[in-house]
């Protein structure tokens, strides 16, 4: 009988990877976890699989493989991965970052050193007040970002996806479904065919796309025209030009030089 853990796919606990998620067949089992925990549950064997920060995979790439095809991305803006601020960008003298994503995180930092922006750094929970009660600027991702997007338009300074591309040309590639290499073939292979089965249906059948943005907006009390846009702007397939943002990401901000390891 299979350990319980190759029967458990990790998720990141916002509405992105809804698409990817949405009526599993019963014989998997969900993990929902903040991005950044999703990394140590994954070390630990709490699942098989789950899409960790992309920083993460680099930290950990000598005890992880990643799924060929799969990764939670954009090319050009995401609009869940902001920069708020109640300054222009070139003057900004400190930056709030969230303890939920090491990968957005990096981002920013390599994206302001670009515009040779260096402000001081601190470390805050994600609530934008707060944040901006103390520093000019703040980080956000996920179900906050697009909230206080929606919110307050004004304050928002960058999407970190729309600026990446600017910058490399490139698709950003900010959370990779990884797995230990230690993992069954068979329990990866299988996993690998049910998620690209469900992009498949997202893409490719309207039906169940529809399911997914009623149940998406019904769950998370954001507009159907929003949800629908967001699943426009953030993207789920990995190609070639992929990969190669990705490892532009990997390279030239996480100082990862090894290859990649992919399983399938």
């Amino acid at each position: 009988m299979a350990a319980h853990w190759t029967k458990v796919i990790g998720r990141v606990s916002f509405v992105n990877c809804d698409p990817l998620y949405h009526a599993l067949p019963d014989s998997w089992s969900v993990l929902p976890a903040p991005p950044a925990w999703l990394t140590g549950h994954l070390l630990r064997r709490d699942c098989l699989t789950a899409p960790i920060p992309t920083a993460d995979y680099a930290a950990h790439h000598d005890e992880l493989q990643l799924l060929k095809g799969l990764g939670i991305l954009s090319d050009g803006p995401v609009g869940s991965v902001l920069l708020f601020s109640t300054r222009p960008l070139e003057r900004i003298r400190d930056v709030a970052l969230p303890s939920d994503s090491s990968t957005s995180s990096r981002l920013l930092m390599h994206l302001l050193a670009t515009r040779d922006i260096d402000p001081r750094v601190h470390q805050m929970g994600p609530d934008l007040d707060e944040m901006l009660s103390r520093c000019d600027a703040a980080l956000l991702i996920g179900d906050r970002a697009l909230d206080e997007a929606e919110r307050n338009p004004e304050l928002v300074a960058m999407d970190l996806g729309a600026d990446w591309k600017a910058v490399t040309g490139s698709p950003m590639v900010f959370g990779v479904f990884a797995a230990r290499k230690d993992s069954p073939a068979a329990r990866l292979e299988e996993v690998a065919r049910v998620l690209r089965e469900q992009l498949r249906g997202f893409t490719d059948d309207p039906d169940f796309r529809a399911a997914v943005l009623e149940s998406t907006a019904e769950r998370s009390g954001f507009s159907l025209e929003r949800v629908s846009n967001y699943f426009d702007e953030v993207r789920f397939k990995v190609g070639e030009a992929e990969v190669e943002g990705l490892n532009k990401f990997l390279r030239e901000v996480c100082d990862m030089q090894d290859e990649i390891q992919w399983f399938g």
